[in-house]
């Protein structure tokens, strides 16, 4: 048939449309309407011929008059059937094809409200779906399946790509009804008991082809959505019964792989991949969303009491299955080895996916109170369950990273709060030794890093200090090699781990006995890996956070707490004495010029050390040794730009060439940036009382340290002599005179 004898047949049968439409209410002629709407989207599968019937279509009145038709259908019925049904099988046709890669006929059936109409009919079907989700499919006979996957087809072409139609069609939840239909009409793995009935003693194949495609192309739409650059959400929490429905599939137990689709080898690897592709939909989705949408997190998390609100099922339980028991269905055996090996890596993915979803919805701040329960009433409650995998794993010859790292950093997450911290390591819970378990070399550095973060968690409060070291973590943190260089590519692992043993030896004489002194000779103790890593690291936030670590074991063997003659005590004194130490800190000092909490916390940590026999001389070295040169914080700037030509990213930044210099600054208190309170500049006063005496003059091999002496008092004299003088501050000027007299 010629170009010109195809255009003309396709515009006959839209004009004859337009002719019908006109009668449709008084012959209602729907016989006829299939016969011109099947020859129109004929002639519309095929583009390309010297004549752009597309484009002459789409500016006349036909986007109107299929909308106008479907509407007429749908009259009186929202699923219409018999010739009604045919009809409109035919109709939908022809909207797909007349839009397909066509964005000014999506632009016209979109004024036309085309989508809009074909949107009421998906609705129309989504109704059919019980209230309480079911894993069973949703029972269609074969002309209404065909009805559904065309109208998913029409939406999916109209909306593929072109903006104005996925605004649109996002606004009225479009998304949602596709999900729906999507786990209703094709519940993964439910092909696999699947028997006439649900296809009213149709052949089982043809049914489930199309339950397949219509799951496929429903997922095809719902991409194009995310696509979508305006940003809408396209999920909220009345979503999550319909997104955990795949998951079942791969949950034991399984059925009875038997019947004619599974028999057929083509049938079954096509409805394998199908539920594997159904599967990787929904984990990605969970994943976003719990990281995106706060009423998400909210959802699941009240579904662990309230299962009511999600269809009767707690959908957070039934990714704690999934994540837990989840695995590959025994059809897979049955496929090839190259598709049970790529299914199987995707499963992986996807629990990984849900493993974080979970670890987020712990995170979520509103969540703590409705995960957080302990009752011996509930033995299945979610904390109960994040202690059981520790638990477990612990006993296990083959215990899993997976679980392991996802109970740690919920407990981590819930724990943020001084009742529930405590409650975790008091009895009967008592979770430090399940955790100390996998601080062990040939751990996981994954999970090390999620049993150190629960643990500096539960160590943030000061009540659990005593109970973590008398279960060791600290020689566990010694001997687990996380300190190691080994492990600095990981600079996420070991701050946790730095953090950790500072909050443990704060105010706390055993736990920095522990942490200062040699417990076995074969292996450094935990502060001096501590304080090996801050000087071999590049990164500030080593560096001052291993320097803190040092701070907080001098505060705690100083104080008055406790025996302060007790041998082991005066024994880890002797070891932080020492010039390594006093210089570690004089660089604290020397970068931490805008935080005021680092510039007293190392001028009351060299304060102590200065006090100790001998000590005072070494802190008057380190004080006037130059200090190196450090780079400077990362930018948090969120661009990335090149740098200019002579310039080099990774320069030191400029600071005080000696902790002098700093002392002298704090003194003056005249930075335009930071002001220095009254209560660090006495501390320092302090410590200039010690580095200034007249007796160190003499003291130290091999000729005392006279110079070094007179290099504090001349850079400091004439600035405490002012502070002297101030009268609007007592307690100032009271310290300046100290040290002047003691000079």
């Amino acid at each position: 048939m010629s170009a010109s004898a195809s255009t003309s047949n396709a515009q006959r049968s839209a004009r004859n449309l337009g002719d019908l439409l006109a009668a449709v209410e008084v012959t209602g002629d729907w016989s006829e309407i299939e016969t011109n709407a099947q020859d129109l989207a004929n002639e519309l599968r095929n583009r390309g011929g010297p004549v752009d019937e597309h484009t002459a279509l789409g500016r006349t009145l036909l986007p109107q008059t299929l909308t106008s038709l479907l509407k007429a259908s749908l009259e009186g019925t929202r699923i219409p059937e018999g010739e009604r049904s045919a009809a409109v099988f035919e109709l939908l046709r022809v909207g797909a094809n007349l839009c397909m890669d066509h964005n000014e006929n999506r632009g016209q059936l979109l004024e036309a409200g085309y989508p809009q109409v074909v949107l009421s009919l998906l609705e129309a079907f989504a109704e059919l779906i019980p209230a309480r989700t079911s894993r069973e499919p949703l029972s269609l006979t074969i002309p209404q399946l065909k009805l559904a996957k065309t109208a998913i087809g029409a939406i999916l072409n109209i909306s593929l790509g072109y903006e104005p139609v996925q605004t649109r069609l996002i606004s009225l939840e479009a998304p949602l009804t596709l999900l729906r239909l999507s786990t209703a009409i094709f519940p993964p793995g439910a092909w696999l008991h699947a028997s006439s009935s649900i296809s009213h003693n149709a052949s089982v194949s043809e049914p489930w082809g199309l339950r397949k495609n219509i799951s496929e192309w429903s997922w095809r739409a719902i991409s194009g959505f995310k696509d979508n650059q305006t940003e809408q959400v396209l999920f909220g929490p009345d979503a999550l019964p319909c997104l955990v429905i795949p998951l079942y599939a791969f949950l034991p137990p399984f059925p009875t792989s038997s019947g004619p689709l599974f028999e057929n080898p083509q049938t079954r690897s096509a409805l394998c991949a199908c539920d594997v592709d159904a599967l990787e939909e929904v984990c990605e989705l969970l994943e976003s969303l719990t990281m995106d949408v706060v009423d998400v997190r909210l959802a699941l998390a009240r579904g662990m009491t309230f299962p009511e609100e999600q269809s009767g099922q707690s959908c957070l339980t039934t990714l704690l299955d999934f994540v837990e028991y989840g695995q590959a269905p025994p059809c897979w055996a049955e496929a090839s080895e190259g598709d049970s090996k790529r299914w199987s890596t995707t499963l992986d993915i996807c629990k990984a996916a849900v493993l974080k979803a979970v670890v987020e919805t712990s995170g979520e701040d509103n969540t703590m109170e409705v995960l957080w329960d302990l009752s011996e009433s509930n033995p299945s409650g979610f904390v109960s369950r994040m202690l059981r995998w520790l638990q477990e794993a612990t006993e296990s010859p083959s215990p899993r990273d997976d679980l392991i790292m996802c109970s740690a950093l919920c407990l981590g997450n819930v724990v943020r709060r001084e009742v529930t911290s405590i409650a975790l390591v008091k009895p009967p819970v008592s979770v430090t030794p399940y955790l100390v378990h996998f601080l062990k070399p040939n751990t996981d550095l994954k999970v090390k890093h999620a049993v150190i973060s629960l643990l500096k968690h539960l160590s943030q409060t000061p009540t659990n200090r005593l109970a973590l070291g008398e279960a060791h973590v600290l020689e566990g943190l010694r001997t687990c090699e996380i300190f190691a260089e080994k492990s600095d590519f990981s600079e996420i692992v070991q701050m946790p781990a730095i953090n950790l043993a500072k909050h443990l030896c704060t105010n706390n004489v055993n736990n920095s006995i522990t942490c200062a002194l040699d417990l076995d000779e074969s292996t450094p103790t935990c502060l001096a890996q501590v304080l090996v890593l801050s000087q071999r690291s590049d990164a500030v936030a080593v560096k001052s956070e291993g320097a803190r670590v040092l701070v907080n074991v001098i505060k705690s063997l100083c104080s008055s707490a406790g025996d302060v003659h007790e041998p082991r005590r005066q024994e880890a004194i002797k070891l932080v004495n020492n010039y390594d130490c006093a210089v570690i800190l004089a660089q604290l000092l020397g970068r931490s010029k805008k935080h005021v909490i680092l510039l007293n916390e190392s001028i009351m940590a060299l304060l102590l050390l200065a006090l100790q026999p001998g000590g005072a001389i070494l802190v008057l070295d380190a004080v006037v040794a130059p200090l190196p040169r450090e780079a400077g914080p990362p930018s948090r700037s969120n661009t990335l730009t090149m740098p200019t030509e002579g310039s080099n990213p990774a320069s030191p930044v400029a600071g005080p060439s000696t902790a002098l210099d700093m002392l002298v600054t704090i003194l003056t208190n005249a930075d335009p940036v930071t002001t220095f309170p009254a209560e660090l500049r006495a501390n320092l006063c302090a410590l200039l009382a010690e580095l200034g005496k007249e007796k160190l003059k003499v003291e130290g091999a091999p000729a005392g340290r006279e110079r070094e002496v007179e290099k504090v008092r001349a850079a400091t004299r004439a600035l405490l002599e002012q502070m002297q003088k101030e009268p609007d501050n007592l307690v100032l000027s009271s310290a300046a005179r100290k040290v002047l007299e003691g000079w």
